[in-house]
């Protein structure tokens, strides 16, 4: 089983990126399952419906979340509906929607499980460790994708580490900057610190450059406006034993769209 991974879209032009992008990319890379991470889909912040329509409809399985899922509320109803719409397991347990969607293909299953880290989110929510403890034990497959939405690469690395050899990959997602640590860890965890982004290459972490500088220039209000142009998918494409859950293989993907 092949399954191919994109990190946070950002705003509009990142689901234009995906609409154009993702169906030769699937086909390029032979990929089963297709995962997209659409917390930040919609103009500002946040998903809405139609962000989330229009990921599902360029070839997304299932979308997965992180901080800014409930930024929207008109997206909690379809949250709550709609099984492949993913916000991450350890929020609260009233928070609409849910954290983990089981994929079956009759010859095996994928589960795919949402998570959020705790160091250096504004947000606090559940221990991420623990939630994923119960999470593992309520599916019946060995073959388990994590994306791990968090800030700290060491709280990252330290959830790879702890998942080695219970899941097939832990990929982490929401700095918008693709690192450069793919590995199969030794317990046959298919692992990297974070996807990195789809969005404008030519941009701070996809919103237009000269606003982000002028934000850390001078600490004042700045209204953030996403960038267009020279264009980049990132994430990755992970081989699986569908009969183990270990992983085979990861490899980065970047595609310059434009």
């Amino acid at each position: 089983m092949r399954i191919l991974f994109l990190g946070d879209v950002v705003g509009a032009y990142g689901c234009s990126l995906v609409t154009r992008r993702l169906r030769p990319l699937k086909r390029r890379y032979g990929a089963d399952v297709v995962i997209v991470n659409g917390e930040n889909s919609a103009e500002g912040n946040g998903i809405l419906p139609a962000s989330a329509r229009t990921l599902f409809d360029a070839g997304a399985d299932v979308i997965t979340g992180g901080n800014h899922t409930l930024r929207r509320r008109e997206i909690y109803r379809q949250l709550d509906e709609e099984p492949a719409l993913l916000r991450p397991m350890n929020f609260h347990p009233s928070a609409p929607g849910h954290g983990v969607y089981v994929l079956d293909f009759l010859k095996y299953k994928l589960a795919v499980m949402n998570l959020q880290g705790l160091a250096y989110m504004v947000d606090h929510h559940r221990d991420p460790f623990e939630a994923i403890d119960a999470a593992i034990a309520a599916v019946d497959t060995p073959n388990i994708f994590v994306d791990f939405h968090c800030e700290a690469t060491a709280e990252k690395l330290s959830m790879g580490f702890y998942l080695d050899g219970r899941v097939s990959a832990v990929v982490g997602t929401h700095t918008h900057v693709q690192t450069a640590d793919e590995r199969i860890l030794p317990g046959g965890t298919a692992y990297l610190t974070d996807a990195g982004m789809c969005g404008s290459f030519d941009s701070v972490l996809g919103v237009k450059k000269e606003l982000a500088v002028a934000k850390m220039r001078t600490q004042l209000p700045t209204r953030f406006e996403n960038a267009k142009g020279d264009g980049i998918l990132w994430g990755c494409v992970i081989d699986i034993d569908e009969t183990t859950g270990r992983a085979r293989s990861i490899e980065r993907v970047a595609d310059r769209a434009e």
